[in-house]
């Protein structure tokens, strides 16, 4: 007799990894191309590099990694990814269910004197953001609310709002109509904004300083606002903390 045990190996991951992969790309690429994916997923997670030559070492096949690498070449100079497809691909592989508290976020940075300029939307798990949408944007700085709302209705489109808990965002994605925006789809959203905001009370009409609604607070306590606010033209509701700042 022998005693039954799960199969391991590596072989066995990629073949669960390339079936995922059939399910999720099987009607917008070719069996060979999705396996080769599934090794180079398989490569990337193994030697955790983007060196090229360490990934087609690293190919669980049978071809020389001299093939392997000019594999590796061929598909990132000729193959244009479906970013929506990865997206869903995210998705489909991630530990929890929905609905899904999405962080959205940039990044930029100079190669040379190139902008470099990312706004990417994440879904948050346990203190990790995993990204699943993005959009390279063709400048420097602050991404507009178009952008903003390019980005979240490509995510609705692909999984729906049922899916969103809520948003959560940095000072720098502010204004009215991307506010707007969330409200009139119903996305609950927890955004920053600077101490130096002007707020109105509805109830009286009078306009002050965000930091002074929560001028009460000693270090490190947090309270919510009781009442409705409004902030650039749009009704929502305030939370704030006291922190002392620690020099570096």
């Amino acid at each position: 007799m022998t005693s039954r045990h799960t199969n391991t190996s590596i072989e066995s991951k990629n073949s669960v990894l390339v079936s995922t992969l059939i399910e999720i790309f099987g009607q917008n690429m070719n069996l060979a191309r999705i396996k080769f994916f599934g090794l180079f997923i398989s490569a990337l997670c193994k030697v955790q590099t983007v060196c090229f030559e360490k990934l087609a070492v690293s190919f669980e096949t049978q071809a020389s990694s001299d093939s392997s690498l000019r594999r590796i070449q061929r598909f990132m100079a000729d193959y244009v990814l479906d970013t929506n497809l990865i997206a869903r691909l995210v998705f489909s592989l991630l530990p929890h269910k929905p609905p899904y508290r999405l962080s959205l976020d940039r990044t930029n940075w100079k190669f040379g004197r190139k902008d470099i300029n990312i706004l990417a939307l994440a879904i948050v798990y346990q203190g990790v953001a995993f990204p699943v949408l993005f959009t390279m944007m063709p400048k420097a700085g602050n991404s507009s609310t178009t952008e903003r709302i390019k980005l979240m209705q490509r995510y609705i489109d692909l999984f729906g709002l049922q899916t969103i808990d809520c948003l959560l965002a940095d000072r720098a994605f502010v204004g009215k109509h991307w506010i707007d925006y969330l409200n009139i789809n119903g996305i609950r959203y927890h955004i920053r904004i600077r101490e130096n905001f002007w707020v109105t009370i509805p109830k009286n009409g009078h306009r002050v300083r965000a930091s002074w609604l929560f001028g009460h607070l000693k270090n490190n306590q947090t309270d919510c606002y009781n009442g409705i606010v409004e902030i650039k033209g749009q009704l929502c509701y305030l939370s704030g903390s006291k922190v002392k700042n620690k020099k570096r």
